[in-house]
């Protein structure tokens, strides 16, 4: 497997120029896929501008001055993904990774408050050791729990970093969801159905704004407005 990665061949949610060099940093393995996030390094200097360099930037966070949901993070290669929070303590300044009309992951400025928390997506649920139910997030969290009203698609607001769960929004009629994939990436929009198919095809959610899309691509965001700050009011 290649160590190296030509800045053509680079996702289109990354936000850097394609030819302006012809290597660009290759994230690490991580909890997010490299098509819904950028490595820590391009978000601190090609994104936020903190540095001009890949060596300033790789000094920046080998010297602990960065949090990632809540907790130091070394590695320049980390995949900074869809939710993310990232705090730099000596510049005051906090943000959140969300996605732009056009599909590309954006650094959001939040306030300190909304930084102590982030919004994630059960993934899928399942039984452990013990009759325990086991909650399996977007971002590659788990959480415990005992039986519970929690289902497959809705997102919980957890606490960070300790993941103490403060509020759910189910995946129903009449939510706030942002559109994480497919044309309508980035677009927020109020749940008019959910379409359970039965067959080998994916389910649909419906939308009041007049489009659909596949389950997989609805986040919720909300019940009846967004808990984010929505990326197209405030971009970075």
């Amino acid at each position: 497997m290649s160590k190296h990665m030509k800045r053509l061949a680079s996702p289109r949610v990354w936000s850097i120029p394609k030819k302006s060099h012809v290597w660009t940093v290759k994230q690490a393995p991580g909890p997010h896929p490299i098509e819904r996030s950028v490595p820590l390094l391009i978000m601190v200097r090609d994104m936020l501008g903190y540095c001009d360099t890949a060596r300033e930037g790789r000094k920046i966070i080998g010297e602990r001055k960065i949090l990632i949901d809540g907790r130091y993070v070394t590695d320049y290669k980390m995949p900074v993904g869809f939710m993310d929070v990232m705090s730099i303590p000596k510049a005051k300044e906090n943000f959140r990774a969300l996605l732009d009309t056009k599909g590309k992951i954006r650094p959001i400025r939040i306030t300190k408050d909304r930084a102590k928390w982030k919004l994630v997506r059960i993934e899928n649920i399942t039984t452990i050791k013990g009759g325990k139910m086991q909650l399996n997030l977007h971002d590659g969290r788990n959480i415990l729990f005992d039986k519970g009203k929690f289902k497959t698609g809705d997102v919980l607001k957890i606490e960070l970093p300790s993941q103490k769960i403060l509020d759910y929004y189910p995946l129903a009629e009449g939510n706030v969801a942002m559109i994480i994939g497919g044309k309508h990436s980035g677009q927020i929009g109020t749940i008019e159905n959910y379409v359970v198919i039965r067959g080998p095809k994916p389910n649909v959610v419906e939308f009041k704004e007049g489009f659909s899309t596949l389950r997989e691509h609805v986040f919720v965001v909300g019940k009846k407005s967004p808990e984010i700050t929505v990326p197209e009011v405030s971009i970075v």
